[in-house]
């Protein structure tokens, strides 16, 4: 069974169903159900991506009911959720960011027994990578299935438009950036597609932040929080570089989703877009060729040395290395299967009451 099919199999035998009632071997369980899903993968390729695992939910026999929420990067998702968990009426599954998982296990909110037979029998504790598990555990038990592992620090790029703005390759410093923005300005094009939304103002502020720190710099701002990095020069240099940059963005994307602002370069209005790697979805479903008609490479490469890693590139480019700084490569999205226990809803009623 190849991974997408074996982790939709987990979603349907396991996350839908306590494992107690309906044990994972049995394939032909008699009495089948319907499931509620609240998750945020609306655009055209991530609805792609969706269908997949609706696709094996209903062919184990099960009705796959629809709670997409657009908007926000999931932000807007997670605020149906919460509304619905202080009313004591959560989803039967949910997807949450990686970050989130540990918060939301703590409200009792999410089931720890339902994985426990799956996860054994398809050993996920030697499957998976150690990172990933523990971000998918909460006190030892699993409560959550991975479904997607982001690499953030993407450049996308249109060589069509490139071309006719004069650019002969790809920028690999922030210098060989700016002037490409140039080019593409003075040639009537948008430089830089960008919604305005404020989790894809982080995504470009990360990239940079890992452009002008490196990864050593990176990590000990942004993951340790460490006072000295946060407020020292570098960090005053990426928050000069990252105004500079603004000034290349989409004078109409305020507020815009990410896909919306992607279709611009993809229809070549725009030649340029920092985004996840979840973007090459909007790329493939709009039937475009990687290496042909777009390009992705690092945004971008730091100048000092740092530890490399080998990295799939999610798009083919005669022009790029094949070794690339380790960024922020992450967990970033998960199904979870919720309780509606009585005393969870309440535990998560006094929590969210005091977050929201």
């Amino acid at each position: 069974m190849n991974a997408i099919s074996r982790l939709a199999t987990v979603i349907s035998l396991a996350s839908l169903l306590p494992v107690s009632a309906f044990p994972v071997s049995a394939l032909a369980a008699d009495s089948k159900g319907s499931v509620e899903v609240v998750h945020w993968w609306t655009s055209g390729g991530e609805k792609a991506a969706v269908d997949v695992l609706k696709a094996q939910v209903e062919k184990d026999g099960f009705t796959w009911k629809d709670g997409a929420v657009a908007g926000g990067g999931g932000a807007t998702a997670m605020t149906v959720l919460k509304s619905r968990a202080v009313a004591g009426n959560p989803p039967g599954v949910a997807q949450i960011k990686g970050p989130d998982i540990q918060e939301w296990a703590s409200t009792g909110l999410l089931d720890t027994d339902v994985l426990k037979e799956v996860a054994k029998s398809e050993k996920w504790d030697s499957l998976l990578d150690k990172k990933v598990s523990d971000t998918v555990k909460y006190e030892g038990n699993y409560v959550a299935v991975p479904v997607n592992i982001h690499r953030v620090n993407w450049l996308w790029i249109n060589p069509e438009v490139f071309k006719k703005a004069g650019i002969e390759k790809a920028p690999t410093t922030l210098q060989e950036f700016y002037a490409a923005g140039d080019k593409l300005k003075a040639a009537g094009f948008i430089a830089l597609a960008h919604g305005g939304q404020p989790w894809q103002d982080s995504t470009v502020f990360e990239a940079v932040v890992l452009s002008v720190m490196g990864v050593d710099g990176y990590k000990k701002a942004l993951v340790d929080l460490d006072n000295g990095a946060l407020t020292g020069p570098e960090m005053v240099k990426s928050l000069t570089e990252l105004k500079k940059v603004a000034t290349y963005m989409d004078v109409d994307g305020k507020g815009q989703d990410w896909n919306l602002e992607a279709a611009k370069v993809i229809n070549g209005k725009a030649g340029m877009q920092i985004m996840g790697d979840w973007a090459k979805s909007e790329w493939t479903a709009a039937k475009k060729v990687a290496g042909k008609d777009y390009e992705c490479v690092a945004f971008r490469a730091p100048t000092r040395r740092s530890p490399t890693t080998s990295i799939p590139w999610p798009c083919s480019s005669r022009k790029t290395p094949a070794l690339l700084p380790v960024s922020r490569t992450l967990p970033r999205s998960y199904w979870v299967r919720t309780s509606r226990k009585s005393s969870a809803s309440t535990r998560a009623r006094s929590r969210f009451e005091s977050t929201c």
